[in-house]
């Protein structure tokens, strides 16, 4: 069952993507940016972790998957390290899936040959 509803919850949040992007004027960039903090908004409160319980992967893969670890990264260095986790938390808790990102964008560039429009 958790195939499932990994399965389901991942595509209800591509569809809302979709719908966004076929039914309003905002630019996918402004979509990817409202998923991110829509994730952070969720984690901060706690309500994404209840969400990644029932969905697993469905829910953290996604970019609201990203913004709820920014926020539990925050979270946690604020109560660590004080005020200075603001700063630190959400970059430590994300820095393994940034340089992934990160260097696979620099890989594919050594590879892809891009074309001109």
């Amino acid at each position: 069952m958790i195939f499932l509803y990994a399965f389901l919850v991942g595509g209800f949040i591509c569809v809302i993507g979709q719908l966004l992007i076929d039914f309003t004027k905002m630019t996918p960039a402004r979509i990817l940016v409202l998923f991110v903090c829509l994730g952070v908004l969720l984690g901060a409160f706690g309500w994404y972790d209840k969400l990644v319980e029932i969905a697993g992967a469905g829910a953290t893969v996604p970019l609201t998957g990203f913004g709820n670890s920014l926020a539990v990264g925050v979270k946690q260095a604020i109560k660590e390290d004080g005020l200075l986790g603001v700063i630190t938390g959400g970059l430590s808790a994300c820095a393994g899936g940034i340089t992934v990102a990160v260097l696979s964008g620099l890989i594919v560039s050594f590879i892809a040959k891009p074309k001109d429009k």
